[in-house]
């Protein structure tokens, strides 16, 4: 049993969980003081420039604070401006870039068309060529055969 001045330590019973002990409180002695007093400290007397210190204190607190905030509602506003102008500015590129693509496109395919259509006419002609020729082929066989 170990012991200290204002409590004492008893080892019960080892366990296999572990082990328990008892402490034991000793009795204050009645003449003893306590470590409080009984009585509240004596407040100081607080005048009224000391209140309008505080109060003046409290009040430049208050607005430091609220300057703060509104230093900080500013910057977050800025911020989303700026990512609001960048994400303008982004969609405006892709649209431009998308129009540029797109154009692109129309004037292949213009392109593209019209030599389809060149070649087609160009077919065209060979062929009238060859209707042609063979119709004189034809009128001359038959006038040469009249002849006859």
């Amino acid at each position: 049993m170990a012991s200290s001045g204002d409590f004492q330590v008893k080892e019960l019973d080892k366990r296999a969980s572990g082990q328990a002990f008892e402490v034991i409180l000793s009795p204050t002695a009645p003449d003893a003081k306590g470590e409080f007093p009984l009585s509240t400290p004596k407040k100081k007397e607080v005048s009224l420039d000391e209140i309008q210190k505080k109060l003046d204190a409290a009040e430049e607190r208050r607005k430091n604070h609220e300057a703060e905030v509104l230093k900080h509602l500013a910057e977050k506003r800025e911020h989303e401006k700026e990512v609001l102008q960048k994400a303008m500015e982004e969609n405006n590129n892709f649209s431009k870039m998308a129009e540029e693509k797109l154009n692109q496109k129309m004037e292949a395919n213009k392109e593209n068309r019209t030599a389809r259509m060149a070649a087609m006419n160009e077919k065209f002609k060979e062929k009238d060529k060859k209707l042609e020729e063979v119709r004189k082929n034809k009128e001359t066989k038959e006038g040469g055969e009249d002849e006859n």
